[in-house]
């Protein structure tokens, strides 16, 4: 009722100009809600403001550019809430479906990863279950280096991000779980630092390592210091995709165009393989805002 003595004694101009102040899942709601005015919530007008605004130079760097089958811009927008390859292959970009937030994955090949090119130390090779060509497996090291990079200007703007290091364990794995390793995200001078586990780890096994080992490695110090300030020490986490992910860390995007560094390190010479790594995850984190809206409730058939 209230619909149709306000909104729709608007101009169909107006109409678009308040919704696109709304976020995607309400313009869907709206156009359930206010029938007659279908048109301006599924309007190019309205839909080419919830693109980011650089989507043309990100569908061209698009592997298949030709899979982006659309006839308007809610079809592009419900396209691009799907993975899509860029740059060569080595990256994956998706629009959040809620509120069109980016997101990308930088492969395996995006990564700087210590001695990665020496094949007794690392294995480059396929995996089905990847979004990218290959993935690369840990053989044998006593030293772990992973750092990924992206540009805050690429995401969206004043958004928190959390980065995660998307990985399995094979069959054959050992020593990822001895100590935690050092994680951080930094942009500018601000640094975010915590430690995670690369493989699983109960607390019976680290309470006997504490026992054996007391204070005699500097690693496990720093472990023992984490958890006695009450400090969270990250543990994988499984995905819906069949992957399992650590959370490296946050950062807010802020305005500007500053670098952000995603770290994992873990240096206490103890030998360590069978991890399997496919990549970092670049994503937005949910708010008690986006939250109370969570995708769970879109009904992607509102894009048809």
């Amino acid at each position: 009722m209230g619909c149709r003595s306000n909104i729709e004694s608007l101009p169909d101009d107006c109409v678009c100009e308040i919704l696109s102040h709304a976020s995607p899942l309400e313009a869907c709601r709206f156009s359930v809600v206010c029938p007659r005015l279908g048109s301006c919530a599924n309007s190019d007008n309205l839909w080419r403001r919830f693109l980011p605004s650089d989507y043309e130079e990100i569908v061209s760097r698009a592997v298949n550019p030709f899979a982006l089958n659309f006839s308007s811009y809610k079809q592009l927008f419900h396209a691009l809430c799907h993975p899509l390859l860029i740059d060569q292959g080595n990256k994956s970009f998706k629009l959040e479906k809620c509120w069109g937030k980016k997101s990308y994955i930088l492969s395996a090949r995006e990564l700087s990863i210590a001695r990665s090119s020496d094949p007794l130390t690392w294995s480059w090779k396929p995996i089905p279950e990847s979004r990218f060509a290959e993935a690369v497996e840990l053989k044998r090291v006593c030293w772990l280096e992973i750092e990924g990079k992206i540009r805050t200007a690429s995401v969206t703007k004043n958004t928190v991000y959390g980065a995660y290091l998307i990985m399995n364990v094979s069959d054959r794995a050992y020593g990822l779980d001895y100590a935690a390793s050092e994680v951080s995200v930094t942009v500018g001078k601000k640094v975010e630092r915590g430690m995670a586990y690369l493989g699983h780890k109960d607390e019976k096994k680290r309470k006997m390592e504490r026992l054996f080992y007391g204070n005699r490695t500097e690693m496990l110090r720093r472990n023992t210091a984490f958890e006695e300030e009450g400090i969270g020490v990250g543990v994988p986490r499984n995905r819906e995709d069949g992957w399992m992910e650590i959370e490296v860390g946050e950062f807010m995007s802020g305005e500007g165009d500053e670098e952000v560094n995603i770290s994992v390190r873990e240096v206490g010479y103890q030998f360590k393989g069978g991890l399997i790594l496919q990549g970092i995850e670049i994503r937005p984190k949910p708010s008690h805002h986006t939250a109370a809206k969570s995708s769970s409730s879109f009904n992607t058939s509102h894009f048809q």
